[in-house]
């Protein structure tokens, strides 16, 4: 009896250890079934609609190719077509330039002279105006119309630049030029051709003004020529306020 329950024992250990190690290999066989299974759900669910996104993504990026190659064509055709109209853009860029300098808004250097007008230093007379030994904004007028009348191409006055529409002002013992309040002395400065100065002596009119204030009343009237003067451009408004029609010239074609 004892050998036969020792070979029972041990064959019912046997036969338990093989049944737990095939119940242990069917778990992993299932559980590695399991797995796959939404794996194989997942690939066949969700590929159809990732290729048809990547396709249609292809089919974008085709378009915006194509685009961009239109959009260079057509860059390419207004360079060329440009070409043509570059002497006119040279030419309005001049026009408008020289519409500027006309103005008065764009600084000039070149020769010409500078004029120095110093109130009189002489004792005013007891029977005499004190206004008339000092400089005046119509002394100023004057010099500024006699230097255009010479040829010049450019004036400012303390370094305010005398355009179209400047007014030289009497206002008080100082005059006001353009929106600025100048005093004495007053320097004038002038560019134009280089025998600017000689023209300016040569101007009758000129003379009477010199002889008129300089040696009755004993304004001070120096000058200077210079080859590199300056004259600043207009920094006021050029903004019109007011305007009528000149009717005293009849419009083209009338």
């Amino acid at each position: 009896m004892t050998v036969h329950r020792r070979r029972l024992v041990s064959v019912s250990s046997w036969q338990v250890t093989g049944f737990l190690a095939l119940l242990l290999l069917g778990f992993l066989i299932a559980a590695q079934a399991a797995s796959q299974a939404p794996r194989v759900r997942y690939t066949t669910q969700e590929r159809q609609p990732l290729v048809e996104t990547a396709l249609g993504l292809q089919a974008q990026q085709g378009a915006l190719k194509e685009r961009i190659v239109s959009l260079r064509s057509q860059i390419t055709e207004a360079e060329r077509s440009s070409e043509g109209s570059n002497v006119l853009v040279r030419q309005l860029n001049a026009a408008s330039q020289a519409a500027r300098i006309a103005a008065g808004l764009v600084t000039l250097t070149g020769p010409g002279i500078v004029l120095r007008l110093e109130d009189s230093p002489e004792q005013v007379p007891a029977d005499t105006a004190p206004d008339d030994y000092l400089v005046s904004g119509a002394d100023l007028r004057t010099v500024v119309e006699e230097l255009w009348l010479a040829g010049a191409e450019a004036v400012a006055v303390n370094d305010e630049r005398v355009v179209g529409t400047t007014a030289i002002v009497d206002i008080g013992g100082a005059l006001l030029v353009n929106s600025a309040y100048l005093a004495p002395p007053y320097q004038v400065t002038a560019i134009g051709p280089t025998d600017l100065y000689q023209r300016l002596s040569e101007s009758a009119s000129f003379r009477d003004f010199v002889n008129a204030r300089a040696t009755r009343f004993g304004i001070r009237l120096s000058f200077a020529e210079g080859s590199d003067l300056v004259v600043p451009a207009f920094a006021g408004s050029v903004s019109l306020r007011y305007a009528r029609a000149d009717l005293s010239t009849p419009a083209p074609g009338g």
